[in-house]
């Protein structure tokens, strides 16, 4: 199995393009496949730096419902129409950001999909859980016994009565199981990473070898003496599954700074177009 990040917030691979944003392209024995398509173009544009040939991909699985997730999917099915696109039905609604009061600028910012997305002749809209075939399966969280992350309270869904606070039903993960390896890949983790590993055996009975996400903890501004005391409870919770983790993205680097301290070689960080052995 071949994992490599095609985008992601920090430098990695000299000449590719790093930007916030999220983006896997992920051989097994039977598909090339991609977790996300980053901000932008410029996912695909690190693709081709990286000699991988976009156009033969055959699937792509979207995280949720965010732009720097999807922004490369109109890009990618103007040179491959016959892939197929799987995303929750839910992810086209209008997801925005509370940014609080700053001069000069709207509080609420749009943070959604392209909605032309849904309408691609290879999309495939799910309600729940779907199984695409032996080795690649999608799962949701349906129950919650952790709190959702502190970060995650500022994102919100806007319909007919105005903002509500997201519950993240469009988030979708990812199960690989290829070659002898069981791997799950998420993108945010919006809803915990924790939520996400008790739904993973709850529903298999078992937990992944290795798991790939982001835990958005990361902020703009320093950190609470209680936002910090959390990441350190989630990072010794992880440390006690059997499950290897890789983060990016939205995690932060300060913040997998603390959580490393913690889990030391049970947690690694992918950056832009590295490959994860």
């Amino acid at each position: 199995m071949k994992i490599i990040n095609l985008i992601e917030n920090t430098e990695g691979v000299d000449g590719c393009a790093f930007a916030h944003g999220l983006s896997f392209y992920i051989e097994t024995a039977l598909h090339k496949l991609l977790v996300d398509l980053g901000p932008s173009e410029e996912t695909l544009d690190n693709a081709l730096k990286l000699g991988i040939e976009l156009k033969d991909a055959d699937t792509v699985v979207l995280s949720h419902g965010h732009y720097d997730h999807s922004g490369g999917i109109m890009p990618f099915s103007a040179i491959n129409n016959s892939a197929r696109i799987y995303m929750q039905r839910t992810a086209v609604k209008d997801y925005y950001a509370d940014d609080g009061i700053v001069p000069n600028a709207e509080r609420y910012r749009f943070i959604g999909i392209d909605k032309r997305i849904a309408a691609l002749p290879g999309t495939v809209l799910l309600d729940g859980d779907y199984k695409i075939d032996d080795e690649l399966e999608i799962f949701t969280v349906k129950n919650r016994r952790h709190d959702i992350p502190f970060t995650n309270r500022r994102l919100l869904l806007k319909d007919g009565n105005g903002f509500t606070n997201d519950t993240f039903d469009h988030e979708q993960y990812l199960v690989i199981r290829s070659e002898g390896h069981e791997i799950l890949v998420s993108g945010c983790a919006h809803i915990g990473i924790l939520n996400i590993m008790d739904a993973y055996f709850e529903k298999y009975g078992s937990y992944p070898e290795m798991a790939i996400s982001g835990f958005h903890l990361m902020k703009r501004t320093p950190y609470h003496k209680a936002q910090l005391k959390e990441i350190e409870e989630i990072a010794y919770k992880l440390k006690n599954y059997p499950t290897r983790f890789i983060t990016c993205h939205c995690t932060g680097l300060e913040a997998y700074s603390v959580m490393k301290d913690i889990m030391g070689e049970k947690l690694g960080y992918v950056h832009s177009g590295e490959i994860i052995i």
